[in-house]
């Protein structure tokens, strides 16, 4: 009656303590959601407590003659947090804003799991008229901003701005104003992606490139900043901790914004062809990363 003999799992099932390391037996895993959507996640049996990391969608560009690019989600995390075995709680997975002609650009959409209190990331700011700003981490342990979508000029497109980092901010996409360059990301963040140029003598202005996404298994490099286009398109914002680039905007054809990175990078803007109005890029959406283990700290960044 005194000996302890492990954790109840069940009604009828028992977790037996190892008596040579004095350690219930190994319970570690994960869960990840990487489609736009409202889940519920089950605590599994033997889990005490949680890990999270949640990205925001990043923002589409304007679609228009020349467009501004669409902003980065952002990234936020939690660590340790408490959860009852058997109970169920609320992952909700922010979109990407959708690909926009002649029309502005739509915000990603907000990444949270179980309350927008416990660990929320907003989704980034679709391209529009003036400044451009990333998602944000409105609630959790750590975590940055997605870089701002690129104004557009008279002959540019803007680039998208990149996901945020885990310690840091994403890049700001670039455009030809006033400290005009693409960002680097920064802790982790995606890099912003170049803006596109008018290159052609009968009016063809090339789409803004997409920013770079981070990953969602924890802060890794950062995403080195895109370059703006001297003809045709410019470089891409590459992508931090694990993510992927963007897309190029096309300076041809039909021309283009290029999408954002995985996950949560911004969308360029849109170009134009000749008096066409042309299509701005997409943002990506975001994801959510649960992770737990009674025996080790399993932790963000």
């Amino acid at each position: 009656p005194n000996i302890e003999l492990g954790q109840a799992i069940s009604a009828t099932t028992i977790n037996l303590r190892d008596n040579s390391d004095n350690y219930n037996p190994l319970v570690q895993g994960q869960q990840e959601y990487i489609s736009a959507g409202s889940y519920t996640w089950v605590a599994p049996a033997g889990v005490t407590s949680v890990s999270v990391v949640v990205i925001g969608g990043g923002g589409s560009g304007l679609g228009g003659v020349v467009g501004e690019g669409g902003a980065g989600g952002g990234l936020a995390y939690t660590n340790n947090t408490a959860v009852v075995a058997g109970s169920s709680y609320a992952v909700v997975v922010g979109d990407g804003g959708t690909a926009r002609t002649n029309a502005v650009g739509i915000n990603g959409g907000e990444s949270y799991f179980n309350t927008t209190s416990l660990v929320r990331a907003t989704g980034g700011t679709g391209g529009n008229t003036g400044a451009i700003p990333g998602g944000t981490n409105t609630a959790g342990d750590g975590g940055g901003s997605g870089g701002g979508g690129g104004n557009d000029t008279s002959d540019a497109a803007g680039g998208g701005g990149g996901a945020a980092g885990y310690s840091g901010n994403g890049g700001n996409g670039g455009n030809y104003t006033s400290g005009s360059t693409p960002v680097a990301g920064a802790g982790g963040g995606g890099g912003g992606g170049g803006a596109g140029k008018y290159y052609q003598s009968y009016e063809q202005y090339s789409g803004g490139n997409g920013g770079g996404g981070t990953g969602r298994y924890g802060e890794g490099s950062s995403g080195t900043a895109g370059t703006n286009a001297t003809s045709g398109t410019g470089s891409l914002g590459t992508p931090g901790g694990g993510g992927s680039s963007g897309v190029n905007g096309s300076s041809a054809g039909t021309i283009t914004g290029g999408s954002g990175g995985v996950y949560g990078g911004g969308g360029g803007g849109s170009g134009w062809n000749g008096g066409t109005y042309t299509s701005s890029g997409g943002g990506f959406r975001g994801a959510v990363r649960i992770i737990w283990s009674n025996s080790v700290t399993r932790a963000f960044p």
